[in-house]
């Protein structure tokens, strides 16, 4: 049920969108950020999690490559049904019940995992588990962004956002040190902290009142502002006077699919789309394929394989919380066009240089991945921007489904570039990528630091 078009309707919605949108970051906010960044935290830590498991699984179930590869992929083939689905669901029953679903889904599946007797049993449930864990990224998203204002959006959300990165760490840090002594089987026990969430979610976290009001149910999305306003002087904070400015008529639309590629909406989606494909076809392209540069092409130990795979990863997440504390000052079309073009240097260079040693490479690496890791990380949080309430799970959804093909993609370009050119041409590959992520910035992105999501998006 959306709300009417009357007058009155659209002055009741306006006043209660410039009341959300100059309260400050108070204590609750900071909770709800908690709460859904640590189900982020082992949303990210349960993708990554069976690449440390499979070296034991490929023994112990004798597996093929082919079906190795087919229960490696299987996460990311239920990732982008998530993506698709629970952003069109959100839409319709709100972000708070969607993202219950998402998290007791992918929780049921790693208990199932516990219990998975074969190739195909893991494959089957990975595959489940990829549809929570798709459907919950893109949705808390959408979620988090509706509570902040525009000239603190930016540096609230992508402290929630960096969390993802350092899931990914964690799943190493927890391979390394579980595996030699527990088993795999350990891995997946960690996975089950997000059930501990679930109890408390529902009280500690209101709906979207952004969702409340697009859907008409003013009363309920009045509770939830006047709660954040009591929060905040509770917790010693002024409220500033709030500015009213007026709301589209379009605000009380149905949410539909088909307006994502219609009037502003269809530059928006596209240029989206080619974001997400050119950073993580090269950054995930480089995460996954130089742990084995270092040891089949360079002949270093494995022990010393992933450690100088681990220095890249925590470089990105370096560079990740630098974006989250500056972004809102630079802007978000500024920085990716700067990202983009910086990340080309190093690749450009290791090309110059012939990438011959390991040395080169992890000394020059890393800067592009560090580079584009801003980019990855943050376009959760402008795709959420550029999209009304209305579209805004959905438009976010469908984007990074177009994550999943870019991390496909990136690996498989690998492979055919070092058996078809040599290894110095991968580099010159994800350099003219880079590149044309920044062309499609520069000319096509949309700038939206301090504004409200209103003012970008009718």
């Amino acid at each position: 049920m959306t709300h009417s078009a009357s007058p009155q309707t659209h002055t009741t919605d306006a006043v209660l969108l410039a009341r959300l949108e100059r309260i400050p970051v108070a204590r609750r906010l900071t909770l709800i950020r908690v709460v859904i960044g640590s189900a982020t935290f082992f949303d990210a830590y349960t993708v990554l999690v069976i690449a440390f498991a499979m070296p034991h699984l490929v023994t112990e179930w004798n597996l093929s490559t082919a079906q190795t590869g087919m229960i490696l992929s299987a996460g990311y083939l239920g990732q982008l049904v998530g993506a698709l689905f629970f952003g069109s669901i959100a839409e319709r029953i709100g972000r708070r019940t969607t993202l219950l679903i998402t998290i007791l889904l992918f929780v049921s599946m790693d208990v199932a995992c516990l219990f998975a007797w074969s190739g195909t049993s893991m494959m089957v449930f990975r595959f489940v588990q990829g549809i929570g864990t798709g459907g919950e990224v893109p949705v808390a998203s959408a979620y988090i962004n509706e509570f902040v204002g525009g000239r603190k959006r930016g540096r609230f959300f992508l402290l929630y956002e960096v969390i993802f990165p350092v899931g990914l760490m964690f799943a190493g840090v927890a391979g390394y040190f579980l595996l030699p002594h527990f088993g795999w089987r350990a891995l997946f026990v960690v996975g089950l902290i997000p059930a501990l969430l679930t109890v408390p979610l529902r009280r500690l976290m209101p709906e979207s009142p952004r969702w409340l009001a697009a859907r008409g149910r003013f009363d309920d999305a009045d509770a939830v502002v006047t709660m954040l306003e009591h929060d905040a002087v509770r917790h010693g904070h002024t409220l500033a006077e709030p500015v009213v400015k007026p709301v589209s008529a379009q605000a009380g639309k149905r949410s539909d699919w088909r307006e994502l590629f219609q009037g502003v909406y269809l530059r928006r989606t596209l240029m989206l789309w080619a974001l997400w494909v050119c950073v993580y076809t090269v950054n995930n392209g480089l995460i996954t394929w130089l742990p084995t540069l270092y040891k089949q092409f360079f002949g270093l130990p494995v022990q010393t394989a992933v450690y100088y795979g681990w220095i890249t990863s925590a470089v990105g997440v370096a560079a990740s919380v630098f974006c989250a504390l500056a972004i809102d000052r630079v802007g978000r079309r500024r920085w990716y066009t700067i990202a983009f073009l910086v990340a080309a240097v190093p690749l450009l260079a290791l090309t110059a240089l012939g990438a011959t040693s390991a040395t080169q490479v992890v000394l020059i690496a890393p800067l592009a991945y560090a580079a584009l890791q801003t980019v990855a990380f943050s376009l959760y949080l402008y795709s959420a921007e550029l999209y009304p309430t209305r579209l805004r799970a959905l438009g976010t959804g469908f984007g990074s489904a177009w994550l999943r093909a870019g991390s496909s993609l990136g690996p498989l370009l690998v492979a055919w570039m070092i058996s078809g050119l040599g290894i110095r041409y991968v580099f010159t590959a994800f350099a003219v990528i880079s590149l044309l992520g920044a062309a499609v910035t520069a000319f096509f992105a949309l700038e939206t630091k301090n504004k409200s999501l209103e003012e970008l998006a009718p």
